[in-house]
Order: structure tokens, then C-alpha cells, then sequence
């Protein structure tokens, strides 16, 4: 260390008798490296106007079908272009655009050297020079569509920053701006605001009002993401309202006409385009390019994309769900039904029907149902999730629960069971009566409320959550909002995400993300992505997931609900959920063999309820039919049903009538401790804060005595014993039980 210093000391004494000598060769070098950057930019050619007016993008992206075969969309095929003069574009979409894009447009030579240093900085810290922001100017958008490649180089960014000055030498600013008013692309083949207005609002652009104006300028920073026909409306309306106010920052319009802009209501005209196959899919696909690689690639990389849908189960599920969708209208004031499928073996998405009709305007059918977050209710089809996270614990299908009115909320008396009057929680059934003590088998396959509230409480609120994250659901992160009304849907999620969860359970617990890509490759035959080999994740032990599809795929179990003849499919091993939310907004099938999962909603895109029917009726037509023609393109195979040994524990083997110490019959907390089920019996189980709530009415409606058990088809019919009111310290006694099931 003290030679270190002794050298930097001698290093700076040379400096600073040198320093005139340095300086001149740190001059010299400066001045060698301006005149060959001056000399480089020199032979820089700017093509003439006319060149810049008729250019067109020649690299299309091209989207196929998983066979490759199917063309499913040519980015730039027919693209869309009308050259106006600047003269007939309204100046409220100039004034939009310069307020948002470039407020110094008038003022600046063609770049703006802060906005370059705040760019590379940004960039800098982002750990990439040459993505994130780009400081670009309107003249260097310019550059960017008409002269330069794609290519993210030091020296494509250098070139254009000098063809920018030289632009602005070379054309007015007028030209340039009309220039990039005519070229700029709004997404998919339209370019150039004439093409969008009249896309968007049926209006030629000389005819904008100032709000159209704001959503045009808004749509720029990513036309696909914030495409009025996509599943980001909350973020286009926020940018519009952006818009607005730079461009009452700048001058161009009042604090009256912003405020009037905000609140006007701005109808979107249908896409025009129709020859696009799997819309939703195809701008789904899209978007993932644009966020892993970028706009610019994506708009000029000539890339062959080939995904992952299948084509004729596509164009099946497309007639299916229209069809269905639109004869729901009458039947159930549904109008808008979803479909997605996804192989559970690699996590591939099959099938993508966002809505009845993308080009369906009064629904509106662009609108992706599939994948909007924060999505819908799941209803009971989330009760699954609870399920599995019970018998990663020790619970068994054979475990017993009591079907009873139940008290839940900690803030109401126990003895208060018919009020569900907030903060009160008496949920009731479907059917509203109630059938006793339940295997956890049977209240699963029949989706009975009161044993699945039972059960997410028994499994844990967060562990339940832990265990459907782990499964692929993104939307349900913060448990104390929902508690324990998260089990009859209290969140919300997406078509896609849920079948991707079902689709883990189909694989035996190991999950696959879902994606949309098989392999892209670039125009010269290069892979530039390829997941045709991809590992999955081991998230739920395998003889959970097999409990869970045991119980799911179980006719007999299910036989109550009289959905079997819509859901029974000889020769095929076929698991099958279903879900409603309270309100009838949204109704679900969700199912699975081992080689495809199917989810299903119907509902309304406004959120209004339907009729009050359960989804079987509204949904189920639907997704038998699409399952039965997609058993036809796979092989049969059963799920695997391993044996799995006895709990140690008689009662979460299902010997629910074991008498207490007080030789009474007790609910299953009076045996198992919520944290360690397979543990020792509780000493104290009123320390629960839900034992009493749970036992009174089980120690009132059986009494202990005279309760027997028959086997009838692998259901039971209960004889309790005679009716007995149980008296709460308090004084108060439970309202009588309404009659077993």
C-alpha cells in the first residue's frame, strides 16, 4: 500500500510539470476524432423528397400456425397508407402530436442534445446504451421510418442523429412534420393519420375533433399495447388524458377545452381489417414480440413466426363460441363468451377466442376477455386451489367436513348464522340446502360452498394463494382483500391463467408457462427464439395433483350436480370443474385430460349480471361440444391414480362419527389443529377462533346419538338425531337447520 502511494504521488508531480504537453495531445486527439466524425458524416447521403414520401416497409413479419403451413397474418400485407398534404390534416392532431412527442419541434434543429444525454444516461444506468429511452426527436423518427434500418448500433444511432441536422437544412418543418403525420404507424397495416382516423373514428383526418386528436397522439409511444381494440384501455385513457394536458402546458387549447375533451365519450368505429385469422391470438402475439424485442423489430424484421395455435381447433372454437355466445343472449342476457386451451405437457396455447367476434361491434369484440387483467370472478372453479393445498397437508378425499349453516365472520355472534349482512358471513349453496357431513371428495366434485369455505380455511388464505400463483395465476396477490370469500371467487383472473392452472393439475403438479411462440426465425434462416424444448417447474407434489384429478374426473361423485351428460366422455379420462359468482357475472367450465385443458366464461363485458342459472346451463353446451371434437385429435389416456396410504388419523380418513370426550359428535377442528393436521388432537380447540362457530351447529343438528351412516352408490344418506336447540353461553340458542339433503 505505501508504495502505491508513493508511485501516485510521483505520477501526479510528472502531471502537473506536463500538463501543457497533455493538454495539447488531448486536443489534438479531440480534433482528429471531429474531423473524421465530420468526414464520416460528410459521406452521408439524405435521400430526396420524393424517395421519403413513397417509402414503404418491404420486411414483413409474417405469423404462421403451429404447422407452419397456416398463414395467420402478414404485418404489412395491403398496408394501409393515404399521403395527405399538411393542409388536410387537422392541426389539433399536429398540435396532439408535437405536445406530446416533441414540444420544441419548431425551435430545435432536428435533435435536442439534453434529450440525447438524458437518453444515454437513462440507458446508461438501465445497462444497455442502445435500449430504453431514445431522446428522439419528430425529425429523428423521421430518419428512423424512411431512411435507417432497425439495427440498434452506435452507428445507426450516430447517422441518425447527423441525417436529423441535415434534414432539418435540407426541408422545412413542415415537410417534416408532414412527412411523419403520413408515415407513422398506428399498428398492425395501418400507417399515417389519414388511415388511422378513418380506422378509429370513420373520419377523414381533416375532420378530428380535439379528443379523436388526443387518443391518435396517445396511441404512438406503443400502437399495439395501447391499440383502442386491445386489453389496455385503462392505459390509453390515462395517456389521452396525458395528452390533453401538455397540450394546454404549451398553449395550443384552454383549461375549458381539456376538461371538455377529458369527459367527452369517443365511440371507436369496428376494425376494418377481416382478413386477419385469430385476431385476439395474432395481437396477443404481437404484443409478446413488441415487449421482448421491441417495436422497431417488430416492424421491420422480416421475421416467420411460427406459434403455437392450432389452427383447426381455432377455427372450431371460433363457430362454438359464437354460435353458443349468441344464443345465450336471449337465454341467460349473456352476451359475450372466452375460450382458451393449452397443452398441459408444454404449456403451448392450443386455442385463443377472446370474444364472440373480434369484429363484433356491440359487445365490442375486440376487447380480449382471454387475457385482460385484472380479469373476472372465478366463482367456484377456484375451489380446486384450496383443495390441493388440503392434501399437501394431510386431508384426503375421504376427509369429512359438515355441510351446515355456518357463522364465519369473527365479528358476529356464532349463533347468528342466517345473517350475511356485512360484516356478517353465512354463505348458503347453489340450491340452498344443505347436506350434512361431506367428504371433502364429494363437496369438491359437487362444488358445495360451506365445506370449500371450510376447507381454504383449514389449508391457510396465503398458502392457498402461494399454491395458485405457483400454478400460473399472476391477478391474486394480496390476501387480507379477499379471505374467505377467495374460495367462491373473490378475486379476480384470466381465462388464460386459469387454464393454464388446470392444465398443472393435468400434468400431474408440473407447471409450464404458457406461451404463444414455437421458434422465430429472421429472413436469413437464423433462430432467433425457439421453445420447442422447454423445462417446467415441479409446483404441486404429483399425488396431490392426482387426488385433485381423481376427484374432478369422478362421474359418481358428480352424479348430484346432473351435469354427466354433458360431461361424461366414453373412452376419455376427462376432469371437469365449473363456476358461478354469486352476482351471475361470470359463468366458467373448466376441464382437462392429460393431453389438453379447456377453460370457458361467459358473462358480459360490462360486468352486468345474467339470468340466475348456474354455468353448467350457460357455459356448458359450449365447452362439451369444443371438448368432444378435441378428443377427437388426441389419443386417449387416463390420468395416473396412484395408491396413496391411510392418514394416521382416523378422521381425516372420514370416521367423522368418532363421540368427543363429551360423547358428542364434533366438527373437525375438535380434532386436528389448523397448523398441523397430522399432528396431535388440539388440547384447547376453542382457542380457535373458528371452533365454536363451526361445532355448535354440528353439536346442534346431530346431538351424538342415533346418527348412522349408509353407503348408497358411494353417496350416504344421513339419519340425525332428533332435532335439539344448543344453548351458547350466552343465552342464545341456533336457529333451527334446514333439513338434510
Amino acid at each position: 500500500m505505501h508504495t502505491f502511494v508513493l508511485r501516485l504521488r510521483r505520477y501526479i508531480r510528472s502531471a502537473r510539470r506536463h500538463w501543457r504537453l497533455i493538454l495539447v495531445w488531448a486536443f489534438s486527439a479531440g480534433m482528429l476524432f471531429t474531423g473524421v466524425l465530420f468526414l464520416w458524416a460528410a459521406t452521408l447521403e439524405l435521400p430526396d423528397l420524393s424517395a421519403l414520401e413513397t417509402r414503404r416497409v418491404e420486411q414483413s413479419v409474417k405469423i404462421y400456425d403451429r404447422t407452419g403451413e397456416v398463414l395467420l397474418y402478414d404485418l404489412h400485407d395491403k398496408m394501409q397508407r393515404t399521403v395527405l398534404p399538411l393542409s388536410g390534416i387537422s392541426p389539433l392532431i399536429s398540435q396532439a402530436i408535437i405536445a406530446i412527442e416533441d414540444p420544441e419541434f419548431y425551435t430545435h434543429a432536428g435533435v435536442k442534445p439534453t434529450a440525447i444525454l438524458r437518453a444515454v444516461l437513462t440507458n446508461a444506468a438501465q445497462g444497455d446504451l442502445l435500449s430504453g429511452q431514445g431522446g428522439s426527436t419528430i425529425t429523428q423518427q423521421v430518419v428512423k421510418l424512411t431512411v435507417l434500418t432497425a439495427d440498434k448500433t452506435i452507428t445507426r444511432k450516430l447517422k441518425e442523429w447527423i441525417l436529423a441536422l441535415k434534414m432539418t437544412r435540407a426541408l422545412t418543418k413542415d415537410q417534416v412534420l408532414e412527412i411523419y403525420l403520413n408515415q407513422v404507424p398506428f399498428g398492425g397495416q395501418l400507417y399515417g393519420v389519414e388511415e388511422a382516423a378513418l380506422t378509429f373514428f370513420g373520419k377523414h383526418a381533416g375532420d378530428i375533433s380535439l379528443p379523436e386528436a388526443a387518443y391518435l397522439a396517445a396511441v404512438l409511444p406503443a400502437p399495439t399495447r395501447l391499440s383502442p381494440y386491445g386489453t389496455h384501455q385503462d392505459q390509453l385513457e390515462s395517456r389521452k388524458n396525458l395528452v390533453l394536458d401538455k397540450m394546454f402546458e404549451h398553449g395550443y387549447i384552454t383549461s375549458l377545452e381539456r376538461d371538455e375533451a377529458k369527459r367527452a365519450k369517443v365511440i371507436f368505429k369496428p376494425p376494418r381489417d377481416t382478413s386477419i385469422a385469430a385476431p385476439h391470438f395474432v395481437f396477443y402475439v404481437r404484443q409478446y414480440l413488441e415487449d421482448k424485442y421491441g417495436e422497431e423489430a417488430v416492424q421491420s424484421g422480416g421475421w416467420r413466426v411460427t406459434t403455437t395455435l392450432d389452427a383447426d381447433l381455432q377455427t372450431h372454437a371460433e363457430e362454438i363460441v359464437n354460435r353458443n355466445a349468441l344464443a345465450n343472449v336471449a337465454k341467460f342476457n349473456a352476451t359475450n363468451m372466452a375460450l382458451t386451451a393449452v397443452d398441459p405437457k408444454t404449456g403451448q396455447i392450443l386455442v385463443m377466442v377472446g370474444s364472440r367476434n373480434y369484429f363484433d361491434t356491440d359487445i365490442p369484440g375486440a376487447y380480449n376477455v382471454a387475457t385482460a387483467k385484472p380479469g373476472r370472478q372465478p366463482g367456484s372453479a377456484f375451489k380446486p386451489f384450496a383443495y390441493a393445498q388440503a392434501f399437501s397437508e394431510g386431508y384426503t378425499p375421504d376427509t369429512v367436513v359438515f355441510d351446515v349453516r355456518t357463522q364465519f365472520s369473527t365479528a358476529c355472534k356464532p349463533s347468528d348464522i342466517t345473517n350475511s349482512t356485512p360484516p356478517c358471513y353465512s354463505p348458503v349453496n347453489y340450491d340452498g340446502l344443505f347436506r350434512g357431513p361431506m367428504s371433502l371428495r364429494n363437496a369438491l366434485a359437487q362444488s358445495i360452498n360451506v365445506p370449500a369455505i371450510k376447507v381454504l380455511y383449514l389449508a391457510g388464505i396465503n398458502d392457498t394463494l402461494k399454491i395458485a400463483k405457483s400454478m400460473g395465476i399472476s391477478t391474486l396477490t394480496n390476501a387480507d382483500q379477499y379471505g374467505l370469500t377467495l374460495v367462491l371467487g373473490g378475486g379476480e383472473v384470466t381465462p388464460l391463467e386459469m387454464t393454464d392452472a388446470y392444465a398443472t393439475f393435468a400434468n400431474d403438479g408440473m407447471h409450464y408457462d404458457t406461451t404463444p411462440i414455437l421458434r422465430i426465425e429472421d429472413p436469413q434462416g437464423n433462430v432467433v427464439e425457439d421453445n420447442t424444448e422447454r423445462a417446467g417447474n415441479q409446483v404441486v407434489a404429483p399425488d396431490v395433483a392426482q387426488k385433485i384429478n381423481d376427484v374432478l374426473s369422478d362421474p359418481v361423485a358428480r352424479a348430484p350436480l346432473g351435469e354427466n351428460t354433458l360431461f361424461n366422455f366414453p373412452g376419455h379420462d376427462v376432469a371437469v370443474k365449473t363456476g358461478t359468482t354469486n352476482d351471475y357475472r361470470d359463468a366458467w367450465t373448466i376441464g382437462y385430460t392429460p393431453n389438453i385443458a379447456v377453460g370457458i366464461w361467459a358473462g358480459n363485458n360490462d360486468n352486468t349480471s345474467m339470468v340466475k342459472k348456474v354455468s353448467g346451463f350457460i357455459v356448458g353446451p359450449a365447452w362439451s361440444e369444443f371438448m368432444r371434437y378435441a378428443l377427437t385429435k388426441t389419443t386417449p389416456q387416463a390420468f395416473t391414480r396412484a395408491e396413496y396410504a391411510p392418514a394416521q388419523k382416523a378422521i381425516l380418513n372420514g370416521s367423522w362419527q368418532i363421540p368427543g370426550a363429551d360423547g358428542l359428535v364434533h366438527e373437525i377442528l375438535y380434532w386436528v389443529s389448523k397448523n398441523n393436521p397430522t399432528g396431535p388432537a388440539p388440547s384447547n380447540p376453542a382457542a380457535d377462533s373458528q371452533y365454536e362457530r363451526w361445532d355448535a351447529p354440528v353439536r346442534a343438528q346431530y346431538g351424538g346419538a342415533g346418527v348412522q351412516q349408509q353407503p348408497v352408490q358411494n353417496q350416504y344418506i344421513f339419519t340425525p338425531a332428533p332435532q335439539t336447540q344448543y344453548q351458547y353461553p350466552n343465552g342464545n340458542s341456533i336457529i333451527p337447520q334446514v333439513p338434510v339433503q
